[in-house]
């Protein structure tokens, strides 16, 4: 698709929608290949259900109607599914159910026909939300076809990810490209990833807007430790977390060696979280494998992915949360952890800059060496008065990340956007 497409005659119902001041606003979410309704951990679900999911949910509490359009995934879902007031997701189908996240490119025309021809039948939409690239290519056309404002998420970005070792097709590099060059808004969730769009893809500085997303605080807090353990059955040693899909993307593997550099035979590595993609069931045979020659199998307890409001217990129970990805745009586990008081030794990468102070809230790795998560762990472990004050440092940050926050500054970009023309593609 070309990023010098040019624009379809203004949509009249459109314009007289949108200057409708007594009507609720409405977004059209777009998320073509997993579901705010699906479990994270599993599959293709991760943080982008939740952010999909609880943004969403708060955009509706802020008056904000919003409809998620996700690609039909298994043949008895209901054609729409009213989550709560304000917030509906509706399935569309686009080639077979049980088709591999690899196989979307070639369905993305037939999803896209699909969520035109429901916004057209039920009156509308005031702006496009598109959440990944697929979604983005999707998004990009409807908002020529309608006369749409266009707002992107992109979650990850092939060309960081291919600065880390996990090289993506040429296909969704150009993909991302012509969306970032037609994008009225290019959301990032924190300077790190704005930094990448502009150092990475040349997107237009005015048109990227830093919009962090938020933690549930009423299930992330603080909490008690001895009860979080009696409910995991957990011992007195030491609880290692590692809470992620089992890809090579998350580093499950240099939690592992983090466990084995250690040295503590009491120490548990609770993995939470299911095996995901091409990649995934051949990932958690290699982790056993090397849990194995490493000799702390008997360590390792991989956990099944949990209901997303239960990781709270994990959070409470453990000593210190490991997030060793290659890449992270945010790392939403991250900030749960800090709002439930846990340390965190993460990749000093995108997001988790923000989000992990180093010596504050817990400390960043420069690179992915085991030695170095080891020393901060067991920094973390042997000074009981140090955990607790990252502990504490890291619950108070997190308290100014809330979704309502990223609701109400979503809301007034909105309407902004509907009251203006939706901007020219550029070329990037």
């Amino acid at each position: 698709m070309s990023a010098l497409f040019t624009p379809a005659p203004q949509n009249q119902i459109h314009n007289d929608m949108a200057t409708s001041a007594d009507r609720r606003k409405r977004v059209a979410v777009i998320s073509l290949h997993t579901s705010p309704l699906s479990q994270p951990g599993t599959g293709d679900a991760g943080g982008m259900n939740v952010y999909v999911r609880e943004l969403v949910s708060s955009l509706a509490q802020v008056g904000v109607a919003g409809t998620t359009y996700v690609r039909r995934w298994h043949p008895e879902l209901a054609d729409e599914v009213e989550v709560e007031p304000g917030f509906r997701v509706v399935h569309i189908p686009a080639g077979p159910t049980d088709l591999p996240k690899e196989a979307l490119p070639g369905v993305i025309d037939e999803f896209t026909d699909g969520v035109r021809e429901h916004i057209t039948a039920t009156g509308g939409t005031d702006v496009l939300h598109a959440n990944y690239w697929l979604s983005g290519v999707a998004g990009h056309r409807i908002k020529h076809e309608l006369d749409l404002p266009l707002v992107s998420t992109f979650h990850t970005l092939a060309r960081v990810k291919a600065e880390t070792g996990d090289p993506e097709p040429q296909t969704r590099i150009d993909a991302e490209s012509d969306v970032i060059g037609c994008s009225d808004v290019i959301l990032a969730n924190a300077e790190a990833e704005a930094e990448q769009l502009r150092r990475l893809y040349n997107a237009p500085s005015d048109r990227i807007q830093i919009v962090p997303p938020g933690v549930g605080h009423a299930f992330f807090s603080p909490g008690n430790k001895g009860g979080a353990r009696r409910a995991l059955e957990l011992g007195a040693g030491p609880v290692l977390l590692f809470v992620g899909r089992i890809q090579p993307l998350k580093g499950l593997d240099i939690a592992i060696q983090t466990l084995a550099e250690l040295g503590d035979p009491t120490a548990t590595l609770l993995a939470v979280g299911g095996a995901s993609g091409a990649e995934g069931q051949a990932e958690v045979e290699r982790v056993l494998h090397l849990a194995d020659q490493l000799d702390v199998l008997d360590q390792l307890v991989l956990v099944d992915p949990q209901p997303h409001h239960e990781l709270s217990t994990f959070y409470r129970a453990a000593d210190v949360l490991l997030v060793p990805s290659r890449s992270e745009s945010f790392g939403l586990v991250a900030l749960e952890a800090a709002a439930c008081g846990l340390p965190v030794v993460a990749s000093d990468v995108g997001g988790l800059r923000t989000l992990v102070q180093h010596g504050r809230t817990g400390y960043r790795v420069d690179g992915r060496n085991p030695e170095l998560y080891a020393k901060y762990v067991a920094t973390i472990l042997r000074d009981p008065g140090h955990a607790e004050d990252l502990g504490r440092t890291a619950a108070a940050m997190a308290q100014t990340f809330t979704w309502s926050t990223t609701a109400r500054r979503l809301e007034t970009l909105y309407s902004e956007l509907a009251a203006r023309q939706p901007v020219p593609c550029v070329a990037v």
